[in-house]
């Protein structure tokens, strides 16, 4: 009857070794996992906090289409892994489930966002668009207004150099990278527009 337990034993292990973890928190794939979404929507510093660890992440999140800057959130996700991943991007992330709780962020402090991110591949592009009188940030998500006329020609130099690229591409002389290194600008949240827009008070440009 022993052997029996012991053999039982040996194909429990076996199957849970079969059970590949990763990462500093033993994630397994299609595991149910808590997670806090910060206020700053696209920031420098946006941390994606793993729970109840309260720990960065690692990992991004995705399809959390019901996101919006200005708000906190307590989220429920899915561990994905994927067996064949792009070359060019992760086979690990988060997939998205359901919101568990939604906080209105209640401060004023400012930070940063950056309107040139590269990608693999790709390289740099500038992260700016623009509807009629509008400027937008993170696919048109977020609208960018501005605290002062200096902004507001700031943001207009760097929308029409963006033009400037696109336009530029199949000609002879297509410009393939910004002129600009690094395009930093801080912001708050708009209180005229919460929830909707960014109040972009200063940027700074890295030749």
């Amino acid at each position: 009857m022993k052997y029996i337990y012991l053999f039982i034993a040996v194909i429990f292990l076996f199957a849970c070794s079969k059970d590949e973890t990763f990462g500093p928190y033993n994630l397994k794939n299609g595991q149910e996992v808590e997670l806090s979404v910060d206020h700053r929507y696209g920031a420098i510093n946006d941390p994606l906090i793993i729970l109840p660890q309260n720990k960065p992440a690692d990992l991004s999140l995705s399809g959390f289409s019901e996101r919006k800057p200005g708000y906190i959130y307590k989220v429920k996700a899915k561990v994905h892994v994927d067996k064949n991943p792009p070359q060019d991007g992760s086979d690990k992330w988060f997939e998205f489930i359901k919101i568990i709780k939604e906080e209105k962020y209640s401060g004023s402090e400012p930070f940063e966002i950056q309107l040139i991110k590269s990608y693999v591949p790709g390289g740099p592009v500038i992260s700016l668009g623009k509807t009629t009188d509008r400027y937008t940030y993170i696919a048109d998500k977020i609208i960018l207004t501005y605290a002062n006329q200096t902004v507001n020609d700031q943001l207009e130099e760097i929308y029409q150099h963006s033009l400037d690229i696109r336009q530029s591409w199949g000609t002879a002389t297509p410009i393939n990278i910004p002129k600009w290194k690094g395009i930093k600008a801080t912001v708050i949240h708009d209180p005229s527009n919460f929830g909707q827009a960014y109040l972009v008070q200063h940027i700074e440009f890295t030749l």
